[in-house]
């Protein structure tokens, strides 16, 4: 019951989230992911470990294909450089069954996680309101009253 009620909670956060709560969503989920690897290699749990490895892998691919490399420039192929440098670590923690890389990778994913809660999406414009002094004169969408908007 409880998975049910977890399940349902976070694919309504999903749905309902805006692309910069996406992404910090699948930092959250990498790290969980990348602990819960460290926590079973610790226990001997070999298939719960390759699954949460597993799992470490699905985020990273997912954010390696979230990157705008025409807009990122840089910074989006310097993401992309690491999150494969990533993915052969956690392949090697798993093939190997050592705890290093999954060290690593989790304390780059934690400091890109950190990165990330600092950053807001943009406010979106808030709807004009109907003009008090005159009730018949309805506002203009934002979108078509932005194109006439006073700049000083």
């Amino acid at each position: 019951m409880w998975n049910h009620a977890q399940d349902a909670y976070l694919e309504s956060r999903v749905l309902s989230a805006d692309p910069v709560e996406l992404i910090r969503l699948l930092y959250q989920t990498g790290v969980s992911a990348v602990q819960d690897a460290r926590r079973c290699l610790a226990d001997g749990k070999i298939m719960e470990r390759s699954q949460a490895i597993t799992k470490a892998g699905r985020v990273l691919i997912q954010l390696i294909t979230a990157l705008d490399h025409e807009r990122g420039g840089e910074i989006s192929r310097r993401l992309a450089a690491l999150y494969d440098y990533m993915l052969r670590r956690l392949t090697e923690a798993n093939s190997r069954q050592r705890d290093e890389p999954l060290a690593e990778v989790l304390s780059l994913l934690a400091t890109l996680a950190e990165g990330w809660e600092g950053v807001r999406p943009a406010p979106k414009p808030e709807p004009a309101a109907a003009n008090p002094w005159n009730p018949e004169v309805t506002p203009e969408p934002a979108a078509a009253s932005a194109e006439h908007a006073w700049s000083f």
